[in-house]
């Protein structure tokens, strides 16, 4: 489900555009009556666009476009009866993505907006399955799981393996280690990580043995 924010100071045309999208299972519809509620839902609330009145009491919906664009480059949707062409140009300046001129079809301004949302929706992310031996890693669950069985591995660990799996054979130096696991922490000594790495080889059982010591340098995952 897509969540949009309109604001619109009319209430009969809030009502309507409302009634209409909740018979619709794709866009969940959000109302502000004028632009400081608008601001104010936007400043608190998280969507996936903005269809937004020009004309309104407080806030206008340019002055609230030129705000949204300070922080975002959420698609913004002017729905307004200007329609001179300085109007349309001004606001397309602003970084308005679309207008749409009163009055208007409900269904064309529905349809209309859900073709925005799809081409401007951010990519889910791709389930990018990491493997080697009996040993599987999925980033999206956070799970590692050895010969089959889940293994608990604390987040300093588990970022461990993952980097020296994301790289096979290549000597990792425990600098490397150290800016991946602890972010650089100048406080931590090698100790520290060398513990780490033992401790994940006795989890990893078998496994383990893959991890192999480099004297002086750091570790390899074969």
């Amino acid at each position: 489900m897509y969540r949009v924010l309109l604001v619109e100071d009319d209430s009969q045309i809030r009502e309507v555009i409302g009634d209409y999208f909740k018979r619709r299972d794709k866009i969940t519809l959000d109302l502000a009556g004028d632009g400081n509620i608008g601001l104010s839902k936007i400043l608190n609330e998280s969507y996936d666009l903005i269809l937004l009145d020009i004309m309104m009491p407080g806030l206008d919906g340019f002055e609230l476009c030129r705000i949204i664009r300070k922080k975002s480059d959420i698609p913004v949707v002017f729905l307004t009866g200007k329609v001179r062409e300085e109007d349309i140009l001004y606001g397309y300046e602003l970084g308005a993505d679309d207008y749409i001129v009163k009055p208007f079809s409900i269904a064309v301004l529905y349809s209309k907006l859900l073709a925005l949302l799809e081409r401007t929706a951010p990519e889910k992310p791709v389930r990018k399955i990491i493997s080697s031996g009996q040993i599987v890693i999925d980033p999206l669950k956070f799970e590692v799981r050895v010969a089959g069985e889940v293994i608990d591995l604390p987040p300093k660990e588990y970022a461990i393996l993952k980097y020296m799996m994301e790289h096979p054979g290549v000597a990792v130096t425990r600098k490397i280690l150290l800016a991946v696991a602890w972010g650089g922490d100048d406080f931590i000594t090698e100790r520290v990580i060398d513990n780490r790495v033992k401790n994940l080889r006795k989890k990893l059982r078998k496994e383990g043995a893959r991890i192999k010591t480099l004297i002086g340098v750091g570790y390899r995952f074969d």
